[in-house]
């Protein structure tokens, strides 16, 4: 009895234990397949393209995204790029584009040129478009120049854009200057050569004059690009500069006499308006002197000096006078013809 009971005992332990181990194993298998994404590593086993599952785990436990690098990684294999899982990993932990990287190294190994992983990843890095510029080293892109304004020696403006073909300098992809550069050197280069003709018909009946000075100068020196040609769109023939700058110092000196003009009527004004205050003055003086008239009569009176009959004579002047004066404005008012001279009788 007792040991048919110790086999029971047994025989419970151990299906206890083979049930907690093979929950065990199932959660494992479970936290595998979530961990793991089989699927990617199966593709990358059948694509010549092995990524061990270590190196999965790996990279979802650090947060990197294996459905973008995995893919990306079988593309450049099976295009005969050689590049490993870990460069691939570290450019996108460094922020990178890993998908326009590949895309880059798989387009210069088709058309043959040296580009390298690192170098390709450096490029992105310093935030170029590393695909773009493989492409353009392929196939040359065209930039076109805004309306460049030139004034040529006989004063005449020439309004010039260009089409200027260029390529992608791999080697300056880090450091070079952009197109921006290209555009402004370009523009000044149509400014140089423009202001140096003697006539602008030189250059319209010769455009190529453009072409030919701006690709001696070697103005893609230090830029990203190397320039294949230079080829003129558009000359517009615009102003008469020298005739607009004579028009405007014209209008500068009327401005100016006209100003001096102000200045003296101003000036004439003012000593007008200051002799009218004198003939002002003088009017009040006069005015004074008559006020003391009386007082002078009145003291001659009393001295002796003039006798009442005089006094008299002097007011009754004095009256006929101021009658006949009124008398006299009258008479103009009534007739405002009178002293117009009559035409001669035929």
């Amino acid at each position: 009895m007792m040991f048919s009971n110790m086999i029971l005992s047994l025989s419970v332990g151990a299906i206890v234990g083979i049930s907690v181990g093979g929950a065990a194993l199932l959660a494992l298998i479970i936290t595998l397949l979530i961990i793991v994404p089989m699927k990617l590593w199966f593709r990358a086993l059948v694509s010549h393209a092995h990524v061990s599952m270590g190196k999965l785990i790996g990279m979802k436990m650090r947060g990197v995204a294996v459905e973008s690098i995995v893919p990306d990684y079988i593309t450049a294999r099976k295009a005969g790029v050689k590049v490993s899982v870990d460069e691939l990993e570290t450019h996108y932990m460094a922020g990178g584009d890993v998908t326009r990287v590949v895309k880059a190294l798989i387009a210069a190994h088709s058309a043959n040129i040296d580009l390298s992983v690192a170098q390709a990843k450096a490029i992105d890095l310093a935030g170029r478009d590393v695909y773009q510029a493989v492409r353009t080293s392929v196939v040359p892109q065209i930039i076109e120049t805004p309306l460049v304004s030139a004034v040529a020696k006989d004063g005449i403006e020439l309004k010039v854009k260009a089409k200027v073909t260029v390529m992608s300098n791999m080697n300056l992809q880090i450091s070079g200057a952009n197109e921006e550069t290209i555009l402004a050197r370009v523009g000044e280069g149509i400014v140089t050569t423009v202001g140096s003709m003697d006539s602008h018909k030189m250059i319209l009946e010769s455009p190529e004059l453009i072409s030919s000075t701006i690709l001696e100068k070697g103005l893609d020196r230090g830029t990203a690009y190397e320039i294949v040609s230079v080829d003129i769109a558009d000359i517009d023939v615009g102003r008469n500069i020298d005739a607009q700058l004579e028009i405007d110092r014209a209008e500068a000196d009327k401005k100016i006499a006209q100003a001096r003009a102000e200045e003296k009527k101003a000036m004439a004004l003012a000593a007008e308006q200051e002799m009218k205050a004198r003939v002002q003055e003088m009017k009040a003086l006069v005015v004074k002197a008559e006020a003391d008239v009386p007082k002078a009569m009145a003291e001659a009176l009393r001295g002796g000096h003039i006798s009442a009959e005089e006094y008299y004579n002097f007011e009754n002047m004095k009256a006929d006078t101021s009658m006949r004066k009124s008398i006299s404005e009258k008479t103009d008012a009534t007739n405002p013809d009178k002293n117009v001279p009559k035409p001669p009788r035929p």
